[in-house]
């Protein structure tokens, strides 16, 4: 498999700009990213992610994300289940300030400034449990509720930037985006793969891993991807 970035969890919230819940969803996400795990989490914008944004598109099919609506149109989580696969995590404001029995309010009152701080806490719980992290509350290590001296001077990180690498390939005259190609590309390189019929069965496969192939073209995707790694290998020899 090619050697991917370090694992982090994307959280893409909704914009609910028209929603008092939007304005908690933009908090809460802002909480966890600056303060309650800078470390662990990257944002992913939804205006972006919808209109076609590769990179972000790109680190939601790799890398877990939770969504983080506002109310029940989930248009957070069915963006992201649209174009990269469903979320690993879901929060939805309405929910939780039901649950909890709180307010929201557009210019956020004490009410909603408690909803923020509870949304923002069953997020980073929930960034724990993807990531498998055991917090030791005794020793005060990465309390979920408290911002650490550390993450106080941190600034949230966007998903775009998360290296994981595209490339654009030519598939029977159609430009088409493959993730992790350049990664595949070296890793099969490295391993003295070089181009040929049996090279392709498995580069092929591991390309599908990654990318899916609609059905009926996985030859035509075969011949571009191997055309490429001819090139690369040449241009590497």
């Amino acid at each position: 498999m090619p050697d991917l970035p370090k694992k982090k969890v994307g959280i893409v919230a909704c914009s609910g700009e028209e929603m008092a819940e939007g304005t908690v969803t933009r908090q809460a996400a802002l909480r966890v990213l600056e303060q309650l795990r800078p470390n662990e989490t990257v944002t992913i914008c939804l205006p972006l992610f919808l209109a076609g944004g590769e990179g972000d598109r790109a680190f939601a099919r790799f890398y877990p994300t939770i969504a983080l609506d506002g109310c029940d149109r989930r248009c957070a989580a069915r963006g992201t289940e649209m174009y990269s696969g469903k979320p690993a995590a879901s929060v939805v404001v309405t929910d939780v300030v039901k649950d909890n029995h709180l307010g929201t309010a557009r210019r956020l009152s004490e009410a909603g400034k408690q909803a923020v701080d509870v949304v923002a806490g069953q997020v980073a719980q929930k960034v724990d449990e993807l990531l498998g992290v055991t917090w030791d509350r005794k020793q005060q290590v990465a309390d979920p509720s408290q911002p650490t001296q550390e993450s106080k001077a941190k600034v949230a990180t966007c998903s775009c930037g998360s290296g994981i690498p595209v490339q654009v390939v030519q598939v029977g005259g159609q430009e088409v985006t493959l993730i992790a190609l350049p990664l595949i590309f070296e890793q099969f390189h490295a391993a003295a793969k070089l181009p040929g019929e049996g090279t392709a069965v498995e580069l092929i496969q591991t390309v599908k891993i990654y990318n899916p192939i609609p059905d009926g073209q996985e030859a035509a995707f075969t011949e571009a991807v191997m055309r490429e790694y001819a090139a690369f290998c040449q241009e590497e020899n």
